[in-house]
């Protein structure tokens, strides 16, 4: 398989980025990340088809708090290389690098936050590895493990379904354009710049193939990989005791609903407070990026790590 590398120069002078880029080598892929602050690590985890730049409203009032932070963009997005061909990519593949990531950072006592795709990989790994992870920030998420029954014939199914509505057009779609998505899932009106940093990493259509094929991936149907291990992954947290924040906005159709189900199968989450991020969409970092650290601060404080 080939890998892609974007050229440095399209990631200078991103506008509210300026952070100091880290790489780690996985298998043959060069793995970007952020690493800002000291003191506990709270590992942030970016979706479809963003990247770290996600975070940038939320990493410095998490520092500034006392806390490390560490936001890894994951293969085919960011700085990170990209693998050229679709069939390169698989859930399990993320799940491998995330959790490689981890152990070659030496990660633990994590505080994971995870939006998007960012859950769906998290939470696996959470849940395969809990001895890494003290806390739990989910947002805009879910954990699906095919509850849609089998694949439809046409592999469309429901096309009144938000999720299945995104799922056939980023399949069908000759050229996904990137940062006119974000802006599409965002009730804030973004500046034209920032909408450039989310086109950023993608210099033309090769560069794609995992921002094409992430929706494709989420095991909604019963027959499709990841079933099996995110069954298994639910298992675990209906017993999980520790620290969970939800915090979904109130205008996601694609996830709408899925803090109710979280919240009903994580024990831990019905402890803390039932929060809402008002006026916000799919990717309430850039909508209500500064809310949701004082948010996490607040619950970092709130629920201490054992000395």
């Amino acid at each position: 398989m080939v890998l892609l590398r974007t050229p440095d120069e399209r990631f200078h002078n991103l506008p509210g980025y300026n952070f100091e880029p880290h790489y780690v080598e996985i298998g043959e892929a060069r793995v970007h990340y952020l690493d800002e602050g000291a003191g506990e690590t709270v590992l942030m985890l970016h979706g479809e088809p963003s990247w770290a730049y996600l975070y940038r409203k939320m990493i410095p009032p998490v520092v500034a708090a006392g806390y490390r932070v560490v936001a890894m963009d994951f293969i085919g997005f960011g700085r990170s290389d990209k693998y050229r061909e679709i069939e390169a990519y698989s859930y399990q593949m993320h799940v491998d690098t995330l959790w490689a990531f981890i152990e070659k950072l030496d990660l633990s006592g994590l505080t994971l936050v995870v939006q998007d795709w960012g859950g769906l990989i998290g939470l696996r790994v959470a849940a395969e590895h809990p001895e890494r992870v003290f806390r739990l920030v989910i947002m805009n998420t879910g954990l699906p493990a095919g509850e849609m029954g089998p694949t439809p014939p046409d592999d469309a199914g429901d096309v009144d379904n938000a999720f299945l509505r995104w799922r056939r057009y980023s399949r069908r779609v000759e050229d996904l354009p990137v940062g006119q998505l974000v802006q599409g899932a965002t009730v804030t009106n973004l500046a034209p710049d920032v909408v450039a940093a989310y086109d950023a990493p993608f210099p033309d259509l090769t560069y794609k193939a995992g921002a094409r094929i992430w929706p494709s991936l989420v095991p909604v149907f019963s027959d499709m990989p990841g079933v099996a291990e995110n069954r298994r992954a639910q298992e675990v947290f209906r017993n999980w005791q520790k620290p969970t924040l939800l915090l979904f906005s109130d205008s996601d159709p694609v996830t709408r609903g899925n803090d109710r189900l979280l919240r009903a199968l994580i024990p831990a989450a019905s402890r803390e407070p039932e929060t809402t991020i008002r006026d916000a969409g799919h990717f309430l970092q850039e909508d209500k990026g500064e809310e949701i650290a004082e948010h996490i601060i607040a619950f970092l404080k709130r629920r201490p790590a054992p000395a």
